[in-house]
């Protein structure tokens, strides 16, 4: 696919998915919807990418949000339609079997804020906004926020975002859990890519089975929940990507981690 509202590319390891629609505040129409979603099946499949990041062209947004100038055309059903195309593509995002960073530069407003939410964290600059505006526009969250938000702020937090449309600040957003770090606008991405590098030198098999415990947990008891992370472990054990990152830590060295990354 050729991209017109999106740009990509990878280094060391990290592929770098850029929304490119600055006069439009890289809001999200159908289009760049399609375009995202290319770009996350092929980040899912290329053993070249080894960590996504996320983040918006220019300095004023990540992502402001869907594009609202399509809304009139649309009636019940396709509106309908359309947050569950944007609600389909974001688990996409949160499945991948790679971490997937949000680097949010400025305005993540409704479905922008969704996006960075399906990522795996969040690191803001100290310019971003953080929301969910629907209210105002006499709608609710429609590509997941509602669920989302609330899973990681708490149901009363996220009930008081949704029903004012209140902006929040990153200093509020990282008080809050939402924003995992705050940096100064100017070194967003150098810290962001820091991390990111450092990501795509560990285990492929380790980072997958994270994202799975976690985000599986999450969702049933304690118990259960210890279960599955002993079951995980125990498959970690049985690799070669264990038995070099031991071996690695006794002799005093780097690991080199070779492990699969799509399986």
């Amino acid at each position: 696919m050729i991209y017109s509202n999106i740009l990509f590319e990878v280094q060391e390891g990290v592929g770098i998915l850029t929304f490119n629609r600055p006069k439009a505040l890289n809001a999200l129409n159908s289009e760049t919807l399609d375009e995202l979603e290319d770009v996350v099946k092929r980040a899912h499949c290329d053993d070249a990418v080894r960590v996504l990041v996320l983040t918006g062209a220019g300095d004023r947004a990540f992502v402001a949000g869907a594009d609202i100038t399509g809304f009139p055309a649309m009636n019940g059903l396709q509106a309908r339609l359309f947050a569950e195309r944007g609600q389909g593509i974001f688990f996409d995002i949160e499945n991948l079997p790679k971490p997937a960073i949000a680097c949010v530069n400025g305005f993540a407003l409704g479905g922008g804020c969704e996006l960075a939410m399906s990522c795996d964290f969040i690191y803001a600059s100290d310019k971003a906004k953080f929301g969910q505006p629907e209210v105002n526009l006499g709608l609710i969250p429609g590509f997941g926020g509602t669920q989302r938000l609330m899973r990681l702020i708490g149901r009363a937090k996220a009930k008081e975002l949704c029903m004012t449309g209140e902006i929040i600040d990153a200093q509020q957003a990282k008080e809050l859990g939402l924003a995992a770090k705050v940096f100064p606008a100017d070194q967003l991405i150098e810290e962001t890519m820091k991390v990111a590098r450092a990501l795509a030198t560990k285990s492929p098999g380790v980072l997958r089975s994270v994202k799975k415990v976690v985000d599986a947990g999450a969702d049933i008891d304690l118990r259960n929940g210890c279960a599955l992370e002993a079951e995980s472990f125990g498959v970690c054990f049985g690799t070669e990507d264990m038995r070099e990152g031991v071996s690695a830590f006794l002799e005093k060295r780097k690991p080199e981690f070779k492990g699969s990354l799509t399986r």
